[in-house]
């Protein structure tokens, strides 16, 4: 049993570095499809999505939905979201 709870803590201790990736390393994966580099805020998302520091989808997040049910996008999603919190803080 010791052995077991051994091998399994040495393995998470060696493949934990795996996921987590150093800021320069997502700022070489921040490329567009056509394999330009990327700037500004589209970079910013791209990095902070790469090192897994994205902000947790609120509540609110998962409601913004379109009226057909797809996903919303870009300012329609910001601006549901803004007006979702908005309205739970009342």
């Amino acid at each position: 049993m010791k052995k077991i709870i051994i091998a399994l803590g040495l393995a998470l201790t060696l493949a934990a570095p795996a996921f987590a990736l150093s800021q320069a390393e997502c700022e070489a994966r921040a490329v567009s499809k056509d394999g330009k580099p990327i700037y500004g805020a589209a970079k910013e998302a791209s990095i902070k999505k790469c090192m897994g520091e994205a902000a947790p989808d609120s509540g609110c997040a998962a409601k913004a939905l379109s009226k057909d049910g797809k996903p919303l996008y870009g300012a329609a999603k910001d601006s549901f979201i803004k007006k979702c919190e908005a309205d739970a803080k009342k």
